[in-house]
């Protein structure tokens, strides 16, 4: 089997349309090869090279032909034009090397099926934020509805199904994939404004300010303005009393963080003000910090915060100062590793449960990290290089 000619004028009319966002479904199928594998390519390669002159992302099709759809692509398409593997059942390696040439991986109802353990261990590693769902409609109906002709409105079970495998919440997983498909095909318009309180599972985050001493090599801020599919880049700094309507009522939530893009305990006073109205209306208060706190206001601060925070999360970073230096560049200098275990040291004094945590980026040896935080008596946590929050 073949394309006529003609048909590329007709495909290329229909891609000009302003209604169109995307280019395909194209690719190689090697389970049923309705054409020969030669042909395929070659048409493969004719339809990447209509999408990138169309500068439209491109929907690719890849059943058992992983290799020859990378070399393809590898060859043949520009990563900031972005793209989709669609229905994607393939595994977590293959995966990050195609989100690494710019594209997302597009989740469908076989994640919810029994045996789909395979499945469900790729969308497990696999960051969301390159992520989107789709019904593959009328193929493919989630395990509740499996047998039934599918259709958008099933796409909730796949996204439950993530939600499970992702440990968070369904109403995450909407925001997120919603923001990357947004994103990717440009579909109406992204928030421009800056969350103060932004939710994220079953925890409620404040974003009190986007300065920061630090200016960490993996710190995604300088990459994009949102996380899990809020925008965090604030226009002004909140007063306490906008960051206190923002929270509403925080029983609702298991825990209320200092967190967002900046260092919380630069606003140190904003800090203490909110603290003790949240726990005034039974809130529980979390500060996720670099540890800078004591540097910054030239004075030991914790003892201020006795009775205001139930838990401290410290970022160590690295498990040396010269890695430590190299990884957060402080505008304190040499000295800052030291001053930070110090920190963390003289928090367990104050503040109930202390946490200590490293990223794993290129240098960081997470055993010497663990040893470190034994000494200091605290928990380690460990985030893995590029997934934030």
């Amino acid at each position: 089997k073949d394309i006529l000619h003609p048909a590329y004028d007709i495909l290329r009319h229909f891609a000009q349309h302003k209604k169109v966002v995307a280019y395909g479904e194209v690719g190689l199928d090697y389970f049923y090869e309705h054409s020969i594998r030669t042909v395929q390519q070659r048409k493969f390669r004719d339809m990447l090279r209509e999408a990138r002159e169309l500068k439209l992302p491109v929907i690719v099709h890849d059943r058992d032909a992983h290799e020859d759809t990378e070399r393809i692509i590898a060859e043949e398409w520009s990563p900031e034009l972005g793209g989709v593997l669609h229905c994607y059942s393939g595994d977590a390696t293959f995966a990050q090397r195609m989100i690494d040439r710019g594209f997302h991986i597009s989740i469908a109802g076989p994640v919810t099926f029994p045996k789909a353990g395979a499945l469900r261990e790729m969308v497990k590693q696999v960051p969301i934020e390159h992520m989107l769902i789709e019904t593959d409609a009328p193929y493919l109906a989630p395990q509740p509805v499996r047998g039934k002709r599918n259709e958008p409105a099933f796409v909730r079970h796949t996204a439950e199904m993530i939600a499970e495998v992702k440990g968070l919440s369904f109403e995450d997983v909407a925001r997120i994939t919603g923001y990357n498909a947004m994103q990717l095909f440009g579909l109406g318009e992204l928030s421009k404004q800056g969350m103060i309180a932004y939710p994220i599972r079953s925890s409620l985050y404040l974003n009190i300010t986007n300065r920061c001493t630090a200016a960490c090599t993996f710190c995604i801020r300088y990459h994009t303005d949102f996380v899990k599919g809020h925008n965090l880049r604030l226009n002004e700094e909140p007063s306490a009393a906008q960051v206190i309507a923002a929270v509403g009522d925080p029983a609702r939530y298991d825990e209320v963080v200092f967190c967002g893009y900046g260092e919380p305990l630069l606003r140190l006073d904003v800090v203490k003000a909110v603290a003790t109205e949240v726990k005034r209306r039974g809130g529980k208060i979390r500060i996720d910090t670099n540890g800078h706190g004591n540097l910054i206001h030239q004075r030991n601060i914790l003892p201020e915060l006795a009775g205001l925070v139930d838990a401290m999360s410290v970022s160590l970073n690295a498990q040396n100062a010269e890695l430590y230096e190299k990884l957060t560049q402080s505008k304190f200098g040499a000295g800052t590793y030291v001053a930070v275990k110090e920190f963390i040291s003289e928090a367990k004094k104050y503040i109930p449960d202390v946490a200590v945590t490293v990223v794993t980026a290129p240098g960081v040896d997470v055993q010497a990290c663990r040893k470190t935080a034994d000494e200091l008596g605290v928990r380690l946590r460990v985030r893995e290089y590029n997934v934030v929050g």
